[in-house]
């Protein structure tokens, strides 16, 4: 496996309260993750540090995660930890209330594939040189969408795009939206909207399939188009690729 992950802060925003992180532990499983904070008072990036350092964590403690059974019970759960820390604190920290994040990540094991999703940092897979979106949108204008009220097109520019239907944070019960996943993918990508507002698929798969760029050198890339572009908000890439015979 090649992997790498990077955060920007893009052009516009005056800090970064995106988290990203790819770990893998002693059994060669691998966890990567995206969280987009949001909230007052900086506290944005103190929800999305608390989701991914709990799930580091967790996640490092175990010297295997298991069945594929047992990997739906560790993001199931973890959601509803994190979920409870993060109102412990905002009922500490009055200021604080309103904070919350996104939440997008993959378990990588040599059984399975595995996408979670909170809110609407995406997941992707790039296979035979497609790009495709794994995750769903925790979003209004989805919703709108869903039911037959907008077009995608129309989504794409309604005002109330970003406004989100499903954060940790923001609602209290939680859950994770889980996607088996076909193990014949080569690459996979997770990141923040910062990238997906600023670029289309296209446009990522583009970057992607240039084959001349290192792993490293692709999510460089990928974030200076989106600054390029704009860079309305943090930009958080986590991206893994199989080698040949993986």
């Amino acid at each position: 496996m090649q992997t790498y992950y990077l955060t920007d802060a893009g052009k516009v925003r005056e800090h970064n309260e995106d988290r990203v992180i790819i770990v893998k532990n002693d059994n060669e499983e691998y966890f990567m993750a995206v969280a987009d904070g949001m909230g007052g008072h900086r506290a944005g990036e103190i929800a999305s540090s608390m989701t991914i350092e709990y799930l580091r964590d967790a996640f490092l403690a175990m010297e295997t995660i298991g069945d594929k059974a047992n990997a739906v019970n560790f993001l199931r759960e973890s959601v509803l930890t994190i979920n409870k820390k993060i109102f412990a604190y905002t009922d500490e920290f009055p200021e604080s209330k309103g904070m919350g994040t996104t939440l997008v990540v993959a378990i990588v094991t040599a059984n399975y594939l595995l996408f979670g999703n909170i809110g609407d940092s995406s997941g992707f897979v790039m296979k035979e040189d497609k790009l495709y979106k794994v995750t769903k949108d925790h979003t209004l204008v989805n919703l709108l969408v869903s039911t037959g009220e907008l077009t995608a097109e129309e989504a794409k520019l309604h005002p109330k795009k970003n406004v989100l239907m499903r954060a940790l944070g923001a609602n209290d019960p939680i859950d994770i939206d889980i996607f088996d996943v076909d193990m014949g993918v080569g690459e996979i990508l997770l990141c923040s909207d910062g990238l997906t507002n600023m670029l289309s698929e296209e446009q990522i798969q583009k970057v992607l399939e240039t084959q001349e760029l290192t792993v490293e050198e692709r999510v460089i890339r990928l974030i200076k188009k989106s600054n390029n572009r704009g860079g309305t908000d943090n930009i958080s890439i986590a991206y893994l690729v199989r080698e040949s015979g993986e």
